[in-house]
């Protein structure tokens, strides 16, 4: 079974392949995110992450997701040597990890129910576990950043989470904290496979406002691998992104 509704602003596909009769885990999962948008939506001036901003609430009025999500954060900005910050011109946005750590829980729920294969994207940000309605590994696209309707690489993912940030969706959405009024034109992509969407998030996240280093940066994460496409066109991988690759002529 697979539906794709928008939320979050944006297209979120839950697959559960060789199975029938799921409409209630399948929603579950989708009042998941919803709940999410509306306490981490910078774009409702109701959610709670907006009322912060508006200094409307004090930290000890803070939620435990709020906590913990901003905890996590300024755990990532330590581990990325300050590129991941959420927080620009007094305004906290924690959206480069709010996405990866929903997508990565929504899957718990579809764990809880006992599912051993499945696909959850949420705007191209996915987790799959196990295995596709063939049997086989989940096979992941990555696109021509310069032609979005073409895929450059495929790749083979199991039990892992596979992320992408790049301007050439969304546009000049992450910004490097060090140089906050520079766009970001180095690179123009780089998609990160790690242990879980939610890691792969955030260091894809990071890597990309580090512009080229990013790619060397993911490269020394243990469990990670990335592959980097540069404003020239010029594409650049970890050592361990070659394994994953799908060789459509064997």
């Amino acid at each position: 079974m697979k539906e794709t509704r928008i939320l979050m602003g944006m297209p979120i596909t839950v697959e559960i392949p060789n199975e029938s009769m799921v409409q209630n885990p399948i929603d579950r999962v989708f009042e998941y995110f919803n709940y999410v948008d509306q306490k981490f939506s910078t774009y409702k001036k109701e959610s709670e992450i907006s009322q912060i901003n508006q200094g409307l609430l004090t930290e000890n009025e803070y939620s435990s997701d709020m906590k913990q999500i901003l905890a996590m954060c300024e755990e990532t900005k330590a581990l990325t040597n300050g590129y991941f910050d959420i927080s620009r011109n007094g305004i906290l946005d924690p959206s480069g990890l709010v996405k990866g750590w929903a997508i990565d829980n929504a899957t718990k729920i579809l764990d809880q129910f006992g599912f051993n294969n499945y696909y959850v994207e949420a705007g191209g940000d996915i987790q799959v576990k196990g295995n596709n309605e063939k049997g086989q590994f989940w096979r992941i696209g990555i696109r021509n950043p310069f032609n979005i309707k073409e895929v450059i690489k495929i790749v083979n993912v199991t039990n892992q989470g596979i992320a992408t940030s790049g301007t050439y969706i969304r546009g000049q959405h992450v910004y490097n904290p060090f140089s906050q009024n520079e766009k970001l034109t180095e690179i123009v992509c780089i998609t990160v496979i790690g242990t879980n969407i939610y890691e792969a998030d955030r260091f894809a996240t990071a890597a990309f406002a580090m512009g080229k280093e990013g790619i060397e940066f993911i490269d020394k994460l243990h469990g990670f691998a990335g592959y980097m496409i540069d404003q020239k066109a010029v594409a650049t991988y970890t050592n361990n992104f070659e394994p994953y690759i799908v060789n459509l002529n064997e």
